[in-house]
């Protein structure tokens, strides 16, 4: 019995020891990753920051180019309607595009050239795009209410009601 417990205390010591190796070996392996995951980031944020300044560069030199011919105001709005169409180009590409057929989700605005939902609403007019209810010209008269036309007439058999079925 004694040599039992002794085999179970050396395997517990044994799985505690590789679990030990383990988490060691893995932190030192997700370690290594993070560093190199930090690296690559701070290189593309300095990247999209080196990007911005050129682009304010080339959008300086189309209006000082503009200037040359149009007064300094008329180039500087000029600039800003190309960046502004250019902003707006790119917006559209980076969104993804329904399938042919395929509904746009609600408050998404459908692409040129395919029909809104019924009922969507329309962003540019601020109303919507389906057919309104009826409005009763007169309001409803008071007394009795109408039979529905699935309600079976008063004193006939009902669905349920035992007989021959067709």
């Amino acid at each position: 019995m004694q040599r039992l417990e002794h085999m179970q205390h050396l395997d517990k010591h044994l799985v505690d020891e590789l679990a030990q190796v383990t988490r060691e070996t893995v932190r030192d392996e997700l370690r290594e990753q993070a560093r190199g995951q930090r690296r690559k980031a701070a290189l593309y944020g300095a990247s999209g920051a080196v990007a911005l300044y050129a682009g304010a560069a080339v959008a300086l030199a189309v209006g000082l180019a503009l200037a040359l011919v149009l007064p300094d105001w008329a180039a500087a709005l000029i600039t800003a309607v190309i960046l502004g169409a250019l902003a707006y180009a790119l917006r559209n590409a980076a969104r993804p595009s329904p399938a042919p057929g395929q509904v746009p989700a609600p408050g998404q605005v459908p692409a040129p050239g395919q029909v809104p939902a019924p009922g969507q609403q329309d962003a540019e007019r601020g109303r919507t795009g389906g057919v309104a209810p009826p409005v009763p010209s007169m309001p409803p008269a008071t007394g009795a209410v109408p039979p529905r036309p699935d309600d079976p007439a008063p004193g006939a058999p009902g669905p349920d009601a035992p007989g021959p079925r067709a």
